[in-house]
């Protein structure tokens, strides 16, 4: 998977806001995006049969949370175990529930199915899985109209696209697009990179460098190698806070918010999803992440990391 399970791109006359996801409902590819709907979370199908309520996980004594492989700086796996800011939310939540954490790290599908399929509802046929909850998943509309084994519950974060750039480029000449003459980025293979590539019939295309993942694309603006890159704020200020000095000491960095033509306008929220029939916890669960909100923790957590938390 390339870093970010979200990739903006839509285009809809609905005003809702709109997620980027792994694919638009029936083939929603981690770089599209479709419609969402903030609407209906909880109650839209009948139950499936539980599983895994409370009861169960207190005797195990552990709550078994997917978060996904290199999506810097929510979630990563590596010699040092998870890292990133969903995994700090997974072992606060856990701790609400007075439970252990036991990681399930994976690798993004081909689609929002796949992930909710192998990590939520059923497992991967190679035996891996499924967890107990899942962090970073879109609060889509349709995805929960289709998606009849789950609940999404938990909306916990907003993300937005717009522009990593110094102080030198004004609000003006970025709503202006008045770019021409410097080197711009942006993730490969997002909605982000497709946006700013086909903006004003390509009128751009030979001064964007295209980078692996989105804090990459970032990185490059903070060391001086660009000009300026489109990717999300979490993006932004991770390659900003992990950074010893801006390229030059007289010119400040800055995220600003900026919808381009074929991504969302509203940004994107994401939150958690259970397989669908556990009551006990979701209600959990929820209440638990609602503690952690009123308290400060959530906030918190990306403070320590030098992220602005965006609420939903």
């Amino acid at each position: 998977m390339n870093s970010t399970p979200h990739c903006p791109s839509a285009t809809t006359a609905s005003d809702d806001p709109i997620v980027p996801s792994r694919r638009s409902p029936a083939h929603l590819t981690r770089r599209q995006c479709v419609a969402l709907g903030l609407s209906g979370l909880t109650g839209l199908l009948a139950p499936l049969a539980a599983r895994a309520e409370l009861a169960d996980l207190r005797e195990r004594g552990t709550l078994k949370i997917a978060v996904y492989k290199n999506h810097w700086p929510f979630s990563d796996s590596g010699k040092d175990g998870v890292q990133g800011l969903d995994a700090k939310l997974g072992q606060a939540l856990a701790q609400q529930l007075k439970l252990n954490v036991q990681w399930l790290p994976f690798d993004a599908g081909e689609n929002m199915h796949d992930d909710l399929r192998n990590m939520v509802w059923k497992g991967h046929y190679l035996g891996y899985g499924p967890a107990d909850v899942m962090l970073q998943v879109p609060i889509d509309r349709y995805l929960i109209e289709e998606t009849r084994q789950v609940e999404f519950l938990g909306p916990y974060y907003r993300h937005e696209l717009g522009w990593l750039v110094s102080d030198a480029l004004s609000n003006t000449d970025l709503q202006r697009m008045a770019l021409d003459g410097l080197t711009l980025t942006a993730e490969t293979g997002t909605a982000a990179a497709s946006a700013l590539l086909g903006h004003g019939g390509g009128r751009f295309k030979n001064a964007v460098h295209l980078e692996a993942n989105g804090v990459d694309a970032a990185r490059s603006v903070v060391q001086g190698q660009r000009q300026a890159a489109y990717v999300t704020r979490a993006q932004a200020e991770a390659a900003m806070a992990s950074a010893k000095q801006p390229f030059a000491p007289t010119q400040r960095l800055r995220f600003e918010p900026m919808a381009l033509p074929g991504t969302p306008a509203k940004g994107w929220v994401v939150g958690m999803a259970i397989k669908k029939g556990q009551p006990e916890l979701s209600q959990a669960l929820g209440a638990a992440l609602k503690t952690l909100q009123d308290n400060g923790t959530l906030t918190a957590i990306y403070a320590a990391q030098g992220l602005q938390r965006v609420a939903p």
